[in-house]
């Protein structure tokens, strides 16, 4: 039986005629350069109470790119949706201003053709590529609409980002916002953006909790540590964020997400051209519960990311684990499991390279505690001076 991943991939080449690896219009890739990926949101679960999805809404997702391009391809997901989903109109722009497009920028966005299509139960679609010129670090609006029932909406919960939304028919082609009259705090259908880029090298994919999803940093700022991170990398690599909010490596955590050892090849092996993966996660299986209270369980499962991702091809990184005393839980016997998971990730060697955000993070007078300059607040997450110090610890050349 093929693998879920195995379904995905196989839908997007029935619907589109293109390769497994997303390289959409082939002929394009090889005359003007690399297809990286420069924005993803991991879909985590469908929204509460919409068996009949968004029927006639208009959703305008905004998104903070990394690499810029000449062309660029999104991913829709219906991943955890239980029917199928017509996508009417979408479109792509460059923000111009809040929830307004730069007229000249946007374009629909059309699949193997056509402007609407339609997609099944637990799959997702990448589109055909679109002439757009994409800044680097800018904010760009993928509008959906949706014409007819459907549902559940699949989302990622916590984007960390103001977008907009109307219950009035079909509004994809509005260059202004003034139509998209409600807000919304999450994204709805679009997990990725790729861009055809002249000299990015590939895509880093971070894989975390809430930590790379960015809980406690500024709102609409863009200030989670892989945007930072982004910022240092220049056009060098696209960055994709595949962080989930409450996400654990071994147990699925309902609006927490899969598995990380299970949605790994969706969110991370699927994505365009990756060179490299930096993992960040084990914190939530220790502190939530059902607490993990046997770091080589949380071991087991950190080489088995690394053994798949190493099986593509792909390099790397671990992170150890970042202190959180203050927090709620917190307890010596939780703190023991961090260590001993820490000291595997510094040691074993599984990894190709080791990021210590411990210790970058942690107070010297007490290093099981956040220092009080990068804690948001709550002793578990970072915030804005945290996670950009996390992001000024990676040494650039490891990735």
């Amino acid at each position: 039986m093929p693998s879920r991943f195995g379904r995905i991939a196989l839908a997007v080449l029935l619907a589109l005629g293109v390769t497994t690896g997303l390289a959409a219009a082939g002929t394009l890739d090889r005359a003007a350069g690399n297809w990286v990926g420069t924005w993803e949101a991991s879909p985590a679960t469908g929204v509460d109470n919409t068996p009949n999805g968004y029927p006639n809404y208009s959703i305008r997702n905004v998104v903070h790119t990394s690499v810029g391009g000449s062309q660029a391809r999104i991913r829709l997901s219906n991943r955890y949706g239980t029917s199928p989903v017509t996508f009417g109109h979408v479109t792509v722009g460059v923000q111009a201003r809040v929830g307004t497009a730069d007229a000249a920028s946007v374009v629909t966005v059309k699949f193997h053709g056509s402007v609407s299509t339609t997609v099944a139960a637990g799959l997702d679609v990448v589109s055909d590529p679109v002439a757009l010129r994409v800044p680097s670090n800018s904010n760009l609006l993928v509008t959906t609409f949706v014409p007819t029932p459907s549902g559940p909406v699949t989302y990622h919960p916590l984007a960390m980002q103001t977008s907009f939304f109307t219950r009035d028919g079909d509004h994809t082609a509005d260059t202004w916002g003034t139509a998209f009259t409600e807000k919304t705090t999450v994204w709805h259908y679009l997990t990725g953006i790729d861009v055809l880029n002249p000299v990015s090298q590939g895509t880093v994919v971070t894989l975390g909790d809430s930590i790379t999803d960015g809980y406690g940093s500024t709102p609409d700022a863009n200030h989670r540590w892989p945007n930072y991170l982004s910022e240092r990398l220049g056009q060098r690599y696209g960055v994709n964020d595949a962080g989930i909010s409450a996400n654990r490596l071994l147990l699925d955590g309902g609006g927490g997400g899969e598995a990380a050892i299970k949605r790994l090849d969706e969110d991370v092996l699927s994505r365009t051209n990756v060179h490299s993966m930096i993992v960040l996660l084990g914190v939530n299986d220790i502190q939530q519960d059902p607490h993990q209270l046997d770091p080589t369980k949380i071991e087991g499962a950190l080489q088995d990311i690394a053994q798949r991702a190493h099986a593509r091809g792909i390099r790397t990184i671990a992170s150890t684990i970042l202190p959180f005393k203050g927090w709620g839980v917190w307890t010596p016997q939780l703190e023991a499991v961090r260590a001993a998971v820490n000291d595997w990730i510094r040691t074993s060697h599984v990894y190709d390279t080791v990021l210590d955000f411990d210790q970058v993070t942690r107070d010297p007078a007490d290093p099981q505690r956040m220092l009080p300059r990068y804690d948001c607040g709550d002793h578990l997450h970072p915030g804005d001076a945290g996670y950009q110090a996390m992001a000024n610890a990676i040494d650039l050349n490891s990735l």
